[in-house]
């Protein structure tokens, strides 16, 4: 999963198609996220010990993994992620990092 938690995502299919928001939860199994503010569903509940009046709550729904690029920090357009393979200088060992592909810039 090139996409994680709190990584700034823009829609690029569905209803929701152009609004970004930030990625609340990944379902990796699923190969699903949950964006703020994307796919709201409406869902009635009976009164609870949290929710005393009940009544209509909307929510975020999952959408798939693929309808989602996530935003270049840069130029804040979507683009491609890309790993690069950094050496740390201290210990010597080599690490994995995003970068995004249109600036090239470590996420």
């Amino acid at each position: 999963m090139k996409i994680k938690k709190n990584d700034n995502v823009m829609v690029v299919a569905g209803n929701d198609k152009g609004t970004t928001g930030k990625v609340l939860k990944v379902f990796t199994k699923e190969n699903r996220v949950i964006v703020e503010g994307v796919n709201i569903r409406k869902r009635h509940t009976k009164p609870n010990q949290s929710n005393p009046q009940g009544g209509i709550i909307e929510k975020e729904a999952p959408i798939h993994i693929s309808n989602v690029m996530i935003l270049d920090p840069k130029s804040n357009e979507p683009t491609r992620i890309g790993a690069k393979i950094i050496i740390d200088d201290k210990t010597g060992k080599k690490k994995s990092a995003r970068i995004s592909r249109l600036s090239k810039e470590m996420l």
